[in-house]
């Protein structure tokens, strides 16, 4: 279920400037095949506020085929250089990441891992300017430990599907996914090492500040 009003979030895919043509290809690949993707809106909110934050170090937990980690990529390469780490479980994914970030001309931006997204966190050194959280939804609350220890103080970290469908708003649905979106959201709003806030683009971003 969209729960943004398909006039709104129409208009405000409008409203992103034009992209490369491989990442427009991308987006016209993810209404094809149903392949989930953050979309021109959320994605170029995420280059926006890399860009604010003047991110040079950039953690992915899930990275899909390098849609998300190209909008991360061009922020990082534009406040002079630094690192976006992408991460999926399957090679054959990281290869067409790897493809798709050397066609839009930031594969030197990029480091690729194949593996579980919170495991890798976990050994990579960090700290990190922004980390991005799109995994399995189930897996949301764990990846918050972890998370809490990689990301800079005054860093930013960014949580896609916050709204989840709506499937939030439903008491009955107790399952792992949902529990897991409910939960990330209680810790992060009772933590006071966290300013937080969910914008309700797409389906729901949250972004939360360091203290």
């Amino acid at each position: 279920m969209n729960l943004l009003a398909r006039r709104v979030a129409a208009y405000l895919d409008e409203l992103v400037p034009p992209r490369p043509v491989r990442l427009a290809e991308l987006e016209a690949e993810a209404r094809r095949t149903g392949f989930p993707i953050i979309g021109p809106a959320t994605g170029h909110l995420c280059y926006l506020l890399a860009r604010l934050s003047n991110a040079r170090h950039v953690f992915e937990l899930g990275s899909g085929f390098g849609y998300s980690t190209a909008w991360f990529a061009r922020a990082v390469k534009e406040n002079g250089g630094g690192i976006v780490h992408h991460v999926v479980w399957d090679d054959q994914l990281s290869r067409e990441a790897r493809e798709n970030l050397a066609a839009l001309g930031l594969a030197d931006i990029v480091q690729f891992h194949v593996g579980e997204a919170v495991a890798t966190l976990r050994q990579a050194p960090g700290p990190f300017d922004v980390i991005f959280n799109d995994i399995d939804k189930q897996d949301y609350p764990k990846a918050l430990d972890v998370i809490a220890t990689k990301l800079r103080p005054g860093g930013l970290l960014l949580v896609d599907n916050m709204l989840w469908s709506g499937r939030i708003f439903q008491r009955r649905d107790t399952s792992p996914a949902t529990r897991g979106v409910r939960e990330l959201t209680r810790r992060i709003q009772a933590d006071p090492r966290w300013i937080a806030s969910v914008i309700p683009v797409r389906d729901g971003l949250l972004v939360a500040h360091r203290v």
